[in-house]
């Protein structure tokens, strides 16, 4: 499964109400360090059903990034029924990534 773009209107229901672990990558288009982590976060997306992928482009969705203090990018942070379980910033291995989503 590929990863699902989240913006402000659909963030709730994607990723606050999600039974799965979710993890979530800020990123921007201008990023490279994000140009470099997007297709490790794509693989994991494509081979972990039981993970929910998600992208949040900060230039469109600046308030999600304020709300989740997001302030260097990447950043990834993980979920579990709505509450924050971990964070990074920065480019991190695969392995590293699952660990923060509990695999």
């Amino acid at each position: 499964m590929a990863h699902i773009d989240v913006t402000a209107t659909n963030f709730e229901e994607i990723v606050l109400k999600e039974e799965k672990p979710v993890l979530v990558d800020f990123w921007a288009e201008w990023c490279a360090p994000c140009r470099m982590l997007g297709p490790v976060v794509e693989e994991i997306a494509n081979e972990h059903d039981d993970i929910v992928v998600c992208k949040v482009n900060i230039d469109t969705e600046q308030k999600l990034a304020m709300k989740y203090r997001v302030v260097s990018i990447p950043t990834l942070i993980s979920f579990q029924h709505g509450e924050v379980t971990a964070k990074n910033v920065g480019v991190i291995s695969k392995d590293e990534i699952l660990r923060m989503v509990g695999k």
